[in-house]
């Protein structure tokens, strides 16, 4: 009775339901286990998957197989249609079970179902801390507002009433399933995968002296302090558990010695269960990986400039702090939190470009790109979403520049045309006058862009955007409204 563990989103040995599940069945049976990872084109061709985070999915692959080596087994790796490749791997090895790890998004959910009406597929949570539907309010309809999520998700959380799985000593995998070579990777240097190295991050971040969750609430929104935990792609792909990091972050808690201490570790949770909550809202509501889940702001009319999209890409907006982090993103694969917000603002309010366009592109360049999370932030900073921030909300990237990267340590990080510009004028190069340019080897819209727009007109026009949209839709539904009047009064004739 050979078990499959077929491996997705969790590239890992320790606290894996799946592999823990796997490894039941085959040693009750004394058989093997297979751990299988399918190269689904499905998922590698797709626009929304960029090469950074293929090389880091890699990597991590390169060195989950390193470690099944060190217990007698192998990673076995095969590329084509999953239901394909898992009907000719049982063929082979005789293999009566699969188990794996529940994904959420809507291809994951619509290719299991597939799998699981041919073949015995064992579902297991481990993406999330809880199962999609755990979290619910009392008639069993799901939160789609994050405050009473949170209030319900914490006395559920099983992280410190289940113990954290352990790694298994030995597997046995049959020697005659072959295996494809994996495919060659660029390196990863911001973010070396691996399982080792997510736990060597987590631990550092928890129990450091210079990067510490203790400081967490006070750190998070400084990109040039570099004092988050960076973790985020190492959750994406598995290599460490939500439940590790919750464990961690708990145990961090119950140090501390401080109310600040303590908000650093309750914030940082949270950020987890945003994350949790995001997952929640793309099981429940899959139509929001294509619209808005508001349907308020279903018709904005969105003016989709393409060359100023290509500006925002390329980190030439003018605005430093904005650009920074574009910069920051398309080079190292990864962009700090508040930089996120702050870029997102700008292509959907400054420049009415539609959401949709920047959750591709940071799909296609983030590390971590999840759909549900990216998605989740990206409508949140358009007011399209759930819980969403509200539509006048239109944040300033100068403001937002002086308060976060107030000595432009961020910006002259990642826009090196300003590394000479003084502190003073860091954040808005273009009103330096001719002299103060000539002194920083910086002129502004030759060897520096001006401004793409100019703030408060930008603002304005969302606004007017924003609620010339509103405006549209309470005007359809009231005629909606008429109308279905009118039928029932017909009807009743």
């Amino acid at each position: 009775m050979t078990a499959i563990w077929w491996i997705r989103r969790d590239l890992r040995l320790a606290d894996n339901r799946a592999l823990t599940e796997a490894v039941r069945q085959a040693d009750a049976a004394k058989a093997g286990v297979i751990p299988l990872f399918v190269l689904d084109p499905v998922l590698l061709d797709s626009v929304y998957v960029g090469q950074k985070r293929i090389d880091f999915l890699v990597g991590g692959l390169a060195s989950l197989h390193e470690s099944l080596l060190q217990r007698g087994s192998r990673l076995v790796v095969r590329r084509g249609d999953p239901l394909a490749v898992l009907q000719q791997v049982m063929a082979e090895s005789g293999a009566t079970a699969i188990y794996a790890q529940a994904d959420h998004s809507p291809y994951a959910v619509q290719r299991d179902a597939r799998i699981s009406a041919a073949l015995p597929l064992h579902l297991v949570a481990g993406v999330t801390a809880l199962l999609p539907g755990t979290v619910a309010k009392a008639d069993g309809t799901p939160y789609t507002v994050f405050t009473p999520f949170k209030k319900r998700w914490l006395p559920l959380s099983p992280a410190s009433r289940e113990p954290l799985l352990p790694s298994p000593a030995r597997l046995s995998t049959p020697e005659s399933i072959a295996s494809e070579v994996l495919p060659s990777l660029a390196d990863t240097p911001s973010f070396p995968p691996g399982e080792e190295a997510a736990w060597a991050r987590l631990t550092a971040f928890t129990q450091g002296a210079d990067v510490s969750i203790f400081d967490y609430a006070n750190t998070r929104n400084r990109p040039d302090w570099d004092d988050t935990s960076r973790l985020s792609p190492y959750l994406r792909l598995g290599m460490l558990s939500p439940r590790q990091a919750l464990v961690a972050a708990q145990a961090a808690g119950q140090r501390a010695e401080t109310p600040a201490q303590r908000a650093g570790v309750e914030m940082w949770i949270s950020e987890l269960i945003w994350r949790e909550f995001f997952v929640s809202i793309l099981h429940h509501f899959p139509g929001v990986r294509r619209a808005s889940f508001r349907p308020d702001y279903a018709e904005i009319d969105w003016r989709n400039d393409r060359d100023e999209f290509a500006a925002w890409c390329t980190g030439r907006t003018g605005y430093p702090f904005v650009d920074a982090a574009l910069r920051q993103l398309t080079t190292t694969g990864w962009m700090h939190n508040r930089a996120r917000m702050v870029v997102a603002s700008f292509l959907v309010k400054h420049l009415l470009i539609d959401w949709r366009w920047g959750e591709r592109f940071f799909m296609q360049h983030l590390l971590d790109g999840d759909p549900a999370a990216n998605n989740g932030g990206w409508q949140w900073v358009a007011g399209t979403g759930t819980d969403a921030a509200p539509y006048f909300r239109v944040f300033n990237p100068i403001t937002q520049s002086r308060k976060f990267d107030p000595d432009g340590v961020y910006i002259r990080r990642w826009v090196p045309e300003l590394a000479d510009v003084p502190t003073p004028a860091i954040h808005t190069p273009w009103k330096m006058s001719a002299s103060e340019q000539a002194r920083a080897d910086c002129h502004t819209g030759t060897d520096y862009p001006n401004p793409l727009v100019e703030h408060a007109f930008a603002r304005q026009r969302a606004l007017e955007t924003y609620k010339a949209a509103l405006n549209r839709t309470r005007a359809t539904q009231s005629h909606r409204g008429a109308d279905l009047r009118r039928e029932t009064q017909m009807k009743s004739v």
